[in-house]
Formats: structure tokens, sequence, C-alpha cells
């Protein structure tokens, strides 16, 4: 399989950004003709379509996202990007190899949209029952692929780095961190890092990090942002949003693919059963 990406595998420095700052930062890293049939591929689709031949005519202020999830209507790229060789390297590299496909979903934000607050992606923190108290320290791995970019300042994306090496309680906001009150246990300053993301970029996110995304100028030169992501979990039950593999994803599918769909998907009662 002839990768997507520019680089065939993470460094050194890579692999200490991930651990030290929760995240690595790829910009351009998708190769120009990835890039190009994946945005194609995207915009391909019949919903896509749709949503875009009445973007420009409604007013700003009632325009919202388009947003899937799971996003199961994949073309080859898009297939691809699950088990591209240099995905699987990052993979390996960083949570070993005990790790499953979780969900994937899509995203078009227009001019005039707003922002998405400071949060945290791990669900099993949110709550409360045995099962998620000893899912905590598992990892859930986000992979955020943005193939026409986003300049700081218009939907781009923002990270406390360093802010998940903080234990998640209640009590420890990004306010609170972006103030101070946890540089001591993270063993750094917490700081707010807003990136300028160029057309091709993506973003190996650990999602224990605080991440948000700003808003959307209604003057931004850009017509809307393509966002589409990728997650993994570690090995274990399933987070709040792990998906049913469609029954195409496994036809032909080789054992590494396998490894990655075999898993339970999950229901209302999973964590309760």
């Amino acid at each position: 399989m002839n990768s997507l990406f520019r680089r065939q595998a993470p460094s050194a420095a890579d692999l200490d950004s991930f651990h030290n700052d929760g995240y690595i930062f790829y910009p351009d890293v998708l190769t120009d003709a990835a890039r190009e049939a994946l945005s194609a591929e995207i915009h391909q689709q019949q919903d896509v379509q749709c949503y875009l031949e009445t973007l420009e005519d409604r007013p700003a202020t009632e325009r919202t996202s388009y947003f899937v999830r799971p996003w199961n209507n994949r073309g080859p790229v898009g297939h691809q990007l699950i088990d591209d060789p240099f995905v699987t390297a990052l993979l390996k590299a960083t949570i070993q190899n005990d790790y499953h496909f979780c969900h994937s979903a899509l995203n078009l934000a227009p001019r005039g949209i707003g922002p998405i607050s400071y949060h945290q992606d791990h669900h099993h923190w949110k709550h409360h029952n045995p099962v998620n108290l000893a899912e905590r320290d598992g990892y859930y791995i986000q992979i955020l692929y943005y193939p026409n970019g986003s300049a700081r300042g218009d939907r781009n994306l923002k990270v406390i780095p360093g802010s998940h090496l903080v234990a998640p309680t209640e009590a420890a906001t990004p306010e609170r961190m972006l103030a101070g009150d946890y540089d001591q246990e993270a063993g750094r300053t917490l700081e707010e890092v807003r990136l300028d993301v160029p057309p091709g970029s993506m973003v190996y996110i650990n999602a224990r990090i605080f991440h948000g995304v700003e808003a959307k100028p209604v003057d931004s030169p850009q017509l809307y942002r393509i966002f589409n992501i990728d997650i993994f979990k570690e090995a274990g039950p399933p987070h709040r949003y792990t998906q049913e593999i469609p029954a195409e994803w496994l036809d032909d599918a080789d054992a590494y693919r396998r490894q990655l769909f075999e898993r339970d998907h999950y229901t209302d009662d999973c964590w309760t059963a």
C-alpha cells in the first residue's frame, strides 16, 4: 500500500510532543494527490452537494454546519486513512498494538458559524459507573484532517498543551488551567496555542487534552472549512460513539483491518449490562 502521506513514521520529536504536549501537528502532510482526492470524494457525496447548493443563499446568522457521525460514506482515500502505513506507524509508536477503530465524523463549517469551547472527548471521564472508572486511563486518539485548511482566527483549532497531564476532575477546568492553577501538577506552564493549519494538514491528538475551535468570521475568505476525523480507542469497553461497523467494510478486509473492527459497538445499555 502506497502511503497518502509525505511522512513514513513519527520521529522521536513527534513522540515527545505526543507524550509531553498531548498532540502532534503535521502541517501539509498529505500528498497533493491525496489531499485533492480526499476533497473530491467529500464533494461528490450527495448529502454534501445538497448542503452546499443552498449554503450561499442563507444569511450568515441562519447557517448551520454540515455534520455526520459516523462518516460511513467514504471513498477509497477516506477508507485508506483508517489503515494507511503512516497512521498505523503512529498508533503503534504511541499506544502500542492493543487498539480498535472507534468511529469517524465529517464536518463542513461555513462562514458565520460560532466557536466550540474548550472540552475533552474521552467519554469514560464523563460518567462514573465502575466500567468508566476502570477505563479512564485508556487511550482515546483523535486524528484530525483538514483538506482545505483553517487559518488562525478562522475556525482554527486551539489546544492547551500539557493539559492531559492533569487529573481529569470536575475542578480541573480549562479556565483554571489557563489561570495557572494546575501548572505545578502538569510540571509546566499551561498556555493556549492557536494553530494555523494549511490545506492537507493533520493533527494527532490525545483526547485527554483540552481543545476547542474558534468561530468562522462572516467575512472569511473561505466559504467553508472541511474537517474529517477518525478516532481510535485502546482495547476495552465501547466509548460513547463506538460505531457499528458496516458489513461491507469487512468484505476483503485483511487481518489488521479485522482487528481494528472486531469489537463491541456502543448501545444505550452497554455500560450497565
